[in-house]
């Protein structure tokens, strides 16, 4: 992971939708969608942070804020400094334009069949965006450039799989293809969101192990988006990156991969882990460690701390203040959300709610 400056910088991002259908009058105020509230986060050169969470976490929404694809209703994202949305509206004439940050933000979708034109072979789908980002290489320059990245993903003979169309290409063939096509942009950062979920299993490590391979050998980073820990865990692990848990539109826990899963400080990223056999948790509780199974509707969060009404250790002081992120035993790097993590907080002396208890029995908890 590097240290250098952030190449991509939110700052209190939130992004809040109307939710349509709301009711038979089309005048009626809709119910606003909170999909991402008050997320701050940095991605460095040669970074890799993998998010995960329940569906209807906001995961990918916040994904694609961070790359440019969607629009915050609140806070700034920085690219090199360069406000993306500023420059975009061409305000105080930017240092950075946005159609260069455009090209330096890539993503990866989780349907790579979907985002390939069926009528156009693998050589045209990767020509265009060369046509319009890099005019000056001619035809037969692009053609070899094109080969090259092929066979760099492991696609041999190149000139075979050029001239394929989607339809007879395999699901990793079709995301191999959709890898190439965010590198020929020489991106500094790439979105792979939900990028190997489609994936059998063998298949998942495969891709992942490419992307961390092509990762320091074109010194780009990656914001991973995932539902499932395991695949979360396997590339921020090897790439020595981050593990984000986002829950109902926050991100609740950040910090080293190892040091998130080692010693989780959220009750939820605890959920998480009991859910995922592959982590190898034996001596955990036989039942879920929660209270309600049921997420929360994102349109009426509950209050204070969102996962409060199915945390088993939430308190009258989680429903009625939102806690604030702090470092765990003084490593900034590892951040929680989460009243438990502060020795001396008043949460210790508030009184637990229905089923809930101050202790969970963990090691190392207080």
């Amino acid at each position: 992971m590097s240290t250098d400056q952030p190449v991509l910088s939110l700052s209190d991002v939130d992004v809040h939708f109307e939710k349509s259908g709301g009711g038979l009058n089309p005048f009626a105020d809709q119910p606003t969608v909170r999909a991402v509230d008050g997320v701050s986060l940095d991605i460095g050169s040669n970074d890799v942070v993998a998010i995960v969470g329940e569906s209807g976490s906001g995961k990918t929404t916040l994904g694609k804020t961070a790359v440019g694809l969607q629009q915050p209703t609140g806070g700034s994202i920085s690219y090199r400094g360069q406000d993306i949305w500023e420059a975009k509206k061409w305000r105080s004439n930017p240092e950075i334009p946005f159609e260069e940050i455009r090209r330096s933000l890539q993503i990866i979708h989780q349907d790579p069949g979907a985002a390939l034109n069926p009528n156009r072979t693998v050589m045209s789908s990767l020509a265009a965006p060369l046509k319009r980002w890099q005019p000056d290489l001619d035809s037969e320059d692009r053609e070899a450039r094109i080969l090259h990245f092929i066979e760099r993903v492991g696609m041999s003979p190149p000139e075979d799989y050029a001239h394929r169309y989607p339809h007879q290409l395999s699901g990793g063939e079709k995301q191999r293809v959709a890898l190439v096509r965010a590198l020929l942009m020489n991106p500094d950062v790439i979105l792979a969101d939900e990028a190997v979920s489609a994936l059998d299993v063998s298949l998942r490590v495969e891709m992942m192990d490419l992307m961390l391979e092509l990762q320091e050998g074109f010194d780009t980073s990656f914001l991973f988006i995932s539902h499932d820990l395991s695949n979360a865990r396997y590339i921020a692990e090897h790439a020595g990156g981050r593990l984000g848990v986002m829950y109902l539109g926050e991100l609740v826990e950040l910090g080293p991969a190892d040091e998130v899963l080692q010693n989780p400080q959220h009750p939820y990223t605890k959920v998480l882990k009991w859910a995922t056999p592959e982590l190898g948790v034996d001596e955990g509780p036989s039942e879920p460690p929660v209270r309600e199974i049921d997420i929360p509707d994102p349109v009426n969060p509950p209050a204070g701390c969102r996962f409060h009404t199915r945390c088993p250790n939430a308190t009258e002081q989680c429903r009625t203040a939102a806690p604030a992120a702090t470092a765990v035993d003084g490593d900034e790097r590892h951040q929680v959300a989460c009243y438990r993590a502060t020795e001396d907080d008043a949460y210790w002396n508030s009184t637990p709610l229905d089923g809930a208890t101050l202790d969970d029995g963990a090691a190392g908890e207080h």
